[in-house]
């Protein structure tokens, strides 16, 4: 009986399905509240692309070196320690997934009770979470279908979104023109806390990485994977903020949540508007259910690896990790009670961005340390590809640190609690392997 193995199209499909998610339909008010250049707007998404890009290009070279399953969890226990890998996966399990899931959660409140306000917007974001997670709890292939379902009724309606936006003739002027002033909001310190959203709707690009093991010819075609879904999504981004930017004025966008709304409400006309508004909210759905589906299995597999967290292992009879979707969603449930939208991107960013650049600055270690590796697939542009991505990634990261200590703070905090149940865990299993007198 031979094993199914992932196409290069299916992997090009997963890296465009985790990508698309929450950021694109939400940080745009946020971004125009300090930058007021639609040039510089789309140098914003441009400039988040060629990063996914550079770190696609980067990542391909070390999966190819190590092509088993588990991303950053697997490379960063290669390149540095088994403890760094560790964390990666504890961040990732804690953070990754769900933070996003609250926050898809609460943007999808926003859209919903946009057009229904008489209904409650915390009310809506927990039932959304708590309906996903009793489909994914039961049973793996009544989960798939339905997350399947909503990644192509997603990426259709973005497409015909874009189609009617490009036909569209509003009523204002935005200038996309490359003057000085736009020149300026692109060297802004505002530009660099923008890129924080921006990195945020990125996120994804690395998807491949996880189930790398799982592909045909990983070696070949995860770099391929990584590289083509990025750059379909970076156009698709693009586009899709040209659309709100040249529908909407700047001025109605500022603060603003819902962009999608308000464009489709230019674009369509309010009774269509509000039925496009509602499809958005639908499309968070299929990115809560990613989410949900995916982050569990990550903590499946430490449950396994390491005995103090055993109890996230458990299985039902239909072999899904309910345990781990059920504590992963209480989670959820918590950040939509206590957190804003805005502190929840922020936090994800910080702490996620961490990783992502030590696992790109691994290619250095991979070369010197790994010289035997005979990899199929090398980072163009070496070394000029790592070291933009890095000099980009650590702007990013010291403005999270200086705009937003509070969220950069909790970010620590979560690493430095993994850090703790990490050791406890080992201190465990070392007392229990030494040989009783």
């Amino acid at each position: 009986m031979t094993h199914h193995k992932i196409a290069f199209n299916t992997a090009v499909a997963i890296v465009i399905a985790n990508m698309i998610g929450t950021g694109v339909f939400t940080s745009l008010g946020f971004q125009v509240m300090d930058i007021h250049s639609g040039f510089a707007i789309i140098m914003l998404w441009f400039v988040g692309g060629i990063l996914a890009l550079c770190g696609a290009f980067t990542y391909g070279e070390i999966g190819s070196a190590f092509p088993e399953s588990g991303g950053e969890y697997n490379y960063l226990s290669r390149l540095y320690h088994p403890a760094i890998g560790f964390l990666s996966g504890w961040v990732s399990v804690t953070v990754g997934f769900a933070a996003p899931i609250a926050a898809a959660s609460v943007a999808l409140a926003q859209y919903v009770t946009k057009i229904y306000p008489q209904l409650d917007a915390l009310t809506i974001s927990f039932t959304v979470i708590i309906v996903i997670t009793m489909i994914h709890s039961i049973n793996l292939q009544a989960g798939g279908i339905f997350q399947r379902g909503f990644t192509w009724v997603k990426i259709i309606c973005i497409l015909m979104f874009i189609g009617f936006g490009l036909f569209y003739v509003p009523e204002h002027h935005t200038d996309f023109m490359p003057h000085a002033a736009a020149w300026k909001d692109v060297l802004s310190p505002a530009f660099a806390g923008s890129l924080v959203y921006v990195t945020y709707a990125y996120s994804g690009w690395n998807a491949a990485a996880y189930i790398s093991g799982e592909m045909l010819n990983p070696r070949k075609n995860l770099p391929r994977a990584l590289f083509v879904g990025t750059l379909i999504v970076m156009a698709i981004y693009t586009l899709l903020n040209f659309v709100f930017l040249y529908s909407v004025p700047m001025d109605e966008l500022k603060g603003v949540i819902e962009v999608g709304y308000l464009s489709a409400n230019k674009i369509f006309g309010l009774q269509v508007g509000q039925f496009m508004s509602l499809v958005i909210a639908v499309l968070l759905v299929s990115t809560i259910s990613a989410m949900i589906l995916a982050g569990p299995r990550v903590m499946q597999s430490m449950g396994q690896d390491i005995k103090g967290l055993r109890f996230f292992a458990r299985s039902n009879k239909n072999n899904v990790p309910y345990v781990a979707i059920i504590f992963q969603s209480i989670i959820a449930l918590v950040l939509v009670a206590t957190s804003s939208f805005q502190a929840l991107i922020t936090y994800v960013s910080f702490t996620l961005n961490l990783f992502t650049f030590l696992t790109v600055a691994g290619i250095f270690v991979l070369r010197r340390k790994y010289k035997h590796i005979d990899t199929a697939y090398k980072t163009p542009f070496y070394p000029i590809t790592p070291i933009l991505f890095l000099g980009i990634l650590l702007w990013v990261i010291i403005n999270i640190i200086r705009e937003r200590p509070m969220e950069s703070m909790y970010g620590l905090c979560t690493v430095l609690l993994g850090l703790l149940i990490y050791f406890v865990g080992n201190r465990n299993k070392a007392a229990e392997s030494k040989p009783s007198v």
